[in-house]
């Protein structure tokens, strides 16, 4: 419900995502995901008198290479900062975060809608550690908590109020997953807690430029959900607007039963979190040597690589595929260092490749047929000594089993290699006319698509190995 164009909706997304260390922010407890409850723990964790924290290097490093493919000026000085308030799973009774210097300051997103692209504005990227978890449905009377969470260390990643749909957002947080994926920072598994996202939603007048009061849709663990919860707000929003309603600035959750948002708290003020720099911890300084060394084992990024696969001659769609996933960008490039027919190698790799992986619930990273046994398949259709079909089914599952085999070898072992001595294929074109000869007559009286049948006829009594461009010139030949 948009009445016509009348409203602008304004919305800014914090992302958390947790980060791929062995071990916590501030301690050598394991960060692994799925232990028994509360075995993950320690005197640092639980926050116990006499115990000291270290920062864990590893998770700075991770910060700092989200922050550069984010395009954000790195602060040079750094500390961490409690953040006080109460929260059952939160052992300490504070949390360690970093507040008047984010390590990552400002920065940008790229993305594509439907209809346009545009640079989401970052505020900031901050290191902090995680809370607990609460479990509710452990116990008929009490709630668990199991703290094996609390100081795995997350990035959050804060944008300015800069994107003004659901689509918009959705697209953000799909791009957000994947660079997080594509640089190895974060798993960006939702379902498990390690990318959360929070969204602030408000609305107002076209043409003003006052924000509006915004509600904060908490804890959203899926793209889908975050696209929904944003939608349900603003038709909520924009209704209560209509009908004389004031909307109150609150904290709420998300249903994903029926796609509906519910209130948990109102929130009047901004809360007092006494922050104050964490005497426990020394505050750190970059150096430009650690920052530059980072930069310069970043990956490829996939806008980089869209570019140079367009300028290969692929088309966007083709592009776009290929490096949708680091694993598939990866097996792409090696395939293409042994062959040049790029598009064949992408027809491949989206076309019986990727069956193959559906099937097994894989990436191209675990695949057993390897980049250059790809090639070497294109290369021997290439070159006419077998065709796609024989090739994707009756060479493809065999190298499949056989990894260490060549594709030729295969070819030769299953005598699948195709003919192309005039002898033989005159032979099986002199066959499949007299077998048709009603057919002929159709075609020699202007059917001329009838052609294809007869190829057809030739590569079933061939078995496949009657080279199709032969067949099809003799066949012309014959039906003159």
């Amino acid at each position: 419900m948009d009445v016509n164009g009348k409203y602008e909706v304004v919305i800014g997304l914090e992302v958390h995502a947790q980060l791929q260390t062995q071990s916590k922010l501030f301690s050598g407890d394991s960060a692994s995901f799925g232990a028994e409850p509360n075995t993950h723990i320690s005197p640092i964790t639980l926050g116990h008198p006499g115990t000291l924290p270290k920062t864990n290097k590893k998770a700075v490093e991770y910060a700092i290479m989200m922050g550069l493919v984010c395009h954000c000026e790195i602060e040079r000085f750094n500390y961490f900062a409690r953040k006080n308030y109460f929260y059952p799973d939160l052992p300490k009774g504070y949390q360690v975060s970093q507040h008047t210097t984010p390590i990552c300051k400002g920065g940008w997103v790229f993305i594509k809608t439907k209809d346009a692209e545009k640079k989401v504005q970052l505020n900031r990227i901050h290191l902090e550690e995680d809370a607990g978890k609460s479990i509710h449905d452990a116990d008929e009377d009490y709630t668990c908590i199991d703290l094996n969470r609390a100081g795995v260390p997350l990035i959050e990643i804060v944008t300015e109020p800069d994107m003004h749909s659901a689509e918009e957002a959705f697209q953000y947080v799909t791009e957000i997953r994947k660079l997080v994926r594509w640089i190895g920072v974060c798993d960006g598994n939702m379902e498990e807690g390690s990318l959360r996202c929070d969204a602030n939603v408000s609305i107002r007048l076209k043409g003003e430029t006052a924000l509006g009061t915004k509600v904060e849709v908490k804890n959203l663990n899926s793209i889908r959900n975050v696209k929904k919860a944003i939608e349900y707000e603003i038709e909520r929003m924009i209704a209560m607007v209509e009908k004389g309603e004031t909307i109150i600035q609150q904290t709420r959750s998300f249903n994903a039963d029926n796609d509906t948002t519910f209130a948990i708290r109102d929130k009047e003020e901004a809360n007092d979190y006494r922050y104050f720099p964490e005497p426990d911890l020394t505050p750190f300084r970059l150096s430009e040597e650690f920052i530059t060394g980072i930069q310069a084992k970043l990956p490829a990024l996939p806008n980089e690589l869209f570019e140079k696969y367009k300028l290969l001659g692929l088309n966007e769609y083709d592009a776009q595929q290929m490096c949708d996933e680091k694993a598939t960008a990866a097996y792409f490039e090696q395939a293409i260092s042994y062959s040049k027919n790029y598009k064949a190698i992408v027809n491949w790799m989206t076309g019986p490749l990727r069956q193959i992986l559906n099937e097994r619930g894989i990436s191209f990273n675990e695949l057993s047929i390897t980049p250059k046994t790809l090639a070497g398949l294109v290369a021997i259709i290439e070159e006419g000594k077998v065709n796609f079909s024989v090739a994707s089914l009756k060479i493809l599952p065999v190298l499949l089993q056989s990894p260490a085999k060549e594709p030729l070898q295969v070819a030769n072992e299953l005598n699948l290699l195709q003919v192309s001595e005039s002898a033989d294929i005159e032979n099986w074109v002199n066959e499949v006319l007299a077998k048709m000869p009603e057919k002929v007559v159709e075609y020699k009286k202007g059917k001329k698509g009838l052609i294809g049948l007869f190829v057809g006829e030739i590569k079933k009594v061939s078995k496949g190995k009657a080279d199709p461009k032969a067949a099809t010139q003799l066949l012309e030949e014959k039906l003159k």
